[in-house]
């Protein structure tokens, strides 16, 4: 089907809702433009809108607004169109949503998780975890793909780190898909009608589920205070600089949901992406340690888990023939920039030995990139490890059933076979 730009509304939700391939068409068409398209908010109920943005849909674009921090701000917020209220910001205003010095500082912090050293040790747990999701798959038969393997990997690896028990791994699962699915009638219960008052009463899902993980965290941070576990929990609430049990919940939140969702769907993604091309899934199974990495980037590169990200321009600013004024919002749409002809030689097609391959799946240069990128390759690699040497006949059995967002490409089901 051909698509005009013209015809593009990245505003309106049933645009996320058209086939995959349509939707790329329509970015191939937005990056064909002299400049960036402008797109107008929708009324949202409870939190208002503004008048739009520009949508940055080149890989140029998108690289430089993410180096250039000074100009394209992630304050007042960078994952939501919409300014984030308080009522808001007070579970989702992590650092992902702060600039420097306040962004340095939190990631400082944080970064105490993402260590060589706590890394090292985790790579048993990973293995351990990898292993007994697999167990249950074989003795449970071959099912749901994403419920089954996918979706419990990142969720026990991110618990175990903060020292969250495994009876409350089910709820954070639970919250982590309401919070990401909040215009998907799946998660939230609330009939799939795509309008205002609809995506409102999915937004007050969407509080409640956040509320949820923050208390969950932020309990737990009270209790390690002065009474280290040796968990990450304990790590980021000690020391001479430490988290507040309310910075502590956000961080959680973003750490479940951006670690979990970006591994859980690249995790989905790659297995149909391996079984729709079996000459790539052979190159990758005749050699799995040469060619794991650039499978990993690939799947990502292809897949893009996180579709986008905002930023404010805090002055007048040129970039590429287009001048921009101070309060204007721009998004980072990572999945066109990853498909951008520019850059990638045939962008539509999966190539696990491209090289190279410099995908912004974890989003793009400068202060704001992905800091448990490693980790997530991590899982990735373990994950389809285990699956090729112990059902190696594994497969997707049927189209995957996606999850309704325009930020997360997501998988909600995908049937497999062994």
């Amino acid at each position: 089907m051909t698509v005009s730009a013209t015809d593009v509304d990245l505003s309106e939700i049933l645009f996320w809702a058209r086939p995959q391939a349509e939707r790329m068409e329509a970015f191939k068409r937005l990056r064909e433009l002299d400049r960036p398209v402008f797109v107008h908010e929708n009324k949202i109920p409870f939190v208002g809108h503004g008048p739009g943005y520009r949508a940055l849909v080149r890989h140029a674009d998108v690289s430089e607004a993410s180096r250039n921090a000074g100009v394209f701000s992630s304050e007042p917020t960078a994952n939501s169109v919409v300014d984030m209220p308080r009522w808001m910001a007070v579970y989702f205003g992590s650092m992902i949503n702060m600039d420097d010095p306040r962004h340095a500082r939190l990631r400082r912090i944080v970064s105490r998780a993402f260590t060589p050293r706590v890394l090292s040790k985790m790579e048993e747990d990973l293995q351990r975890a990898a292993t007994r999701i697999v167990d249950e798959a074989i003795a449970e038969g071959p099912g749901d793909f994403v419920t089954q393997i996918a979706a419990r990997l990142p969720v026990q690896v991110i618990c175990d780190m903060m020292g969250i028990p495994p009876e409350l791994h089910p709820r954070v699962l639970r919250a982590t898909n309401i919070i990401l699915g909040n215009a998907d009638s799946e998660y939230t219960g609330i009939a799939p009608e795509l309008n205002r008052w609809n995506v409102g009463r999915g937004l007050v899902k969407l509080m409640a589920a956040g509320r949820e993980l923050n208390r969950l965290a932020a309990r737990l941070g009270r209790r390690r205070r002065g009474d280290s576990t040796g968990d990450l929990t304990s790590m980021l609430v000690n020391g001479e600089e430490s988290l507040t049990p309310q910075e502590l919940g956000s961080f959680f939140i973003l750490l479940v949901v951006a670690g979990s969702e970006t591994t859980r769907n690249a995790i989905s993604h790659g297995l149909k992406l391996l079984t729709d091309h079996p000459a790539q899934r052979e190159l990758l199974v005749d050699d799995f340690d040469g060619r794991i990495p650039g499978a990993v980037d690939e799947i990502i590169r292809y897949s893009t888990p996180v579709i986008q990200f905002r930023r404010t321009v805090t002055r007048e600013h040129e970039m590429n023939g287009q001048v921009y004024q101070k309060g204007d919002k721009v998004l980072l749409f990572y999945n066109s920039a990853n498909r951008d002809e520019a850059v990638f030689a045939d962008p539509d097609v999966f190539d696990i030995t491209r090289h190279p391959n410099p995908h912004v799946g974890f989003g793009g240069p400068g202060p704001h990139y992905c800091l448990g990128a490693h980790l997530a390759r991590r899982e990735v690699t373990v994950m389809f490890r285990e699956l090729f040497t112990r059902m190696p006949a594994i497969r997707a059995a049927g189209e995957p059933s996606y999850l309704l967002s325009n930020f997360i490409n997501g998988v909600k089901h995908l049937p497999y076979t062994t």
